[in-house]
């Protein structure tokens, strides 16, 4: 169980690939691969953790192991225990060598977070269409449960990894680690992570991506950026969705700009409509400047 948010941390990692690539689709990790567990070796990584507890003697008691409590003397006085610190310490060094691993490699890794509905694949969909001859594409996607999504990915051409996190609410750094090399996406091109639909956990844990998206629908309250501060405040980009609906629906767009300033004045905004196209050309040049070029 994961120690920061309470969710299960099993998971499941699969390969799917697009008919026109050489290679063929494989199941990889069937078992669980969540925190504090060895990754699989058929992803070509691993991060193995010891599960034996060493302590000190005749100085300062060492911090307990993750989820584990202690019985402290009053005579010590008040202590704080942050159990979720060395949970995030873990996430974050793999999440690390992930980000050598893509600079090393050029390939850029955008992590695309929203709320359940927000219309994520259906801004795949449309980017890997759109991009088609500019930059080769290709995505992780997670879900708790099933493929669908990953199946619509590849429909549209993609490679694609299916993550399923079973009663995970997020993705994480050793998840990204075992799909990045299951998918081994080529240098020059882009990475997709769509992450499981939720506005909470998900911001919690760097997976070692270059780039953050919050992709938001005007179908949701103009409030959210108030709302879920902490996933707006860590977004290079929110993409504002579904703009096609505005006629339709109460949402007024001045209000969530403005909110989202008050949360984080330095991201961009970008109002797009996945379903007819509109303004989805800015995005189109939004990841193409990110985007690194090929090594020889």
């Amino acid at each position: 169980m994961c120690a920061t948010c309470g969710c299960s941390s099993g998971g499941s990692v699969r390969l799917l690939v697009a008919e026109h690539d050489h290679r063929h689709g494989h199941a990889y990790g069937q078992g669980s691969h969540g925190h504090g567990h060895a990754a699989s070796s058929h992803a070509g990584h691993e991060h193995g953790h010891g599960h034996g507890h060493e302590h000190e003697h005749g100085g300062q008691a060492a911090d307990p192991p993750d989820g584990e409590l202690v019985t402290l003397d009053p005579a010590d006085g008040p202590r704080t225990i942050e159990l979720q610190q060395k949970v995030l310490a873990k996430n974050d060094q793999i999440a690390q060598e992930n980000r050598l691993w893509l600079h090393e490699r050029g390939i850029l890794a955008v992590n695309l977070m929203s709320s359940p509905g927000a219309g994520k694949t259906t801004v795949l969909e449309a980017t890997m269409r759109g991009m088609a001859d500019q930059v080769s594409i290709s995505v992780i996607e997670g879900d708790q449960e099933t493929a669908l999504d990953a199946s619509r990915v590849l429909a549209a051409g993609s490679s694609v990894v299916q993550i399923n996190t079973g009663a995970g609410c997020h993705l994480d750094a050793e998840m990204l680690a075992r799909a990045l090399r299951c998918l081994d996406p080529a240098s020059g091109s882009i990475v997709m992570i769509e992450n499981v639909g939720n506005l909470v956990c998900p911001a919690l844990f760097d997976l070692g991506e270059q780039a953050r998206v919050v992709l938001a629908a005007v179908t949701e309250g103009a409030d959210k950026p108030l709302k879920y501060p902490h996933m707006f405040r860590r977004a290079d980009l929110v993409l504002l969705n579904k703009t096609d609906l505005l006629p339709y629906v109460d949402f007024d767009v001045r209000q969530y700009a403005s909110g989202l300033r008050k949360v984080t004045p330095d991201a961009l905004l970008l109002q797009v409509s996945a379903t007819t196209g509109d303004g989805m050309q800015a995005w189109f040049d939004w990841l193409r400047r990110r985007t690194p070029v090929p090594h020889e």
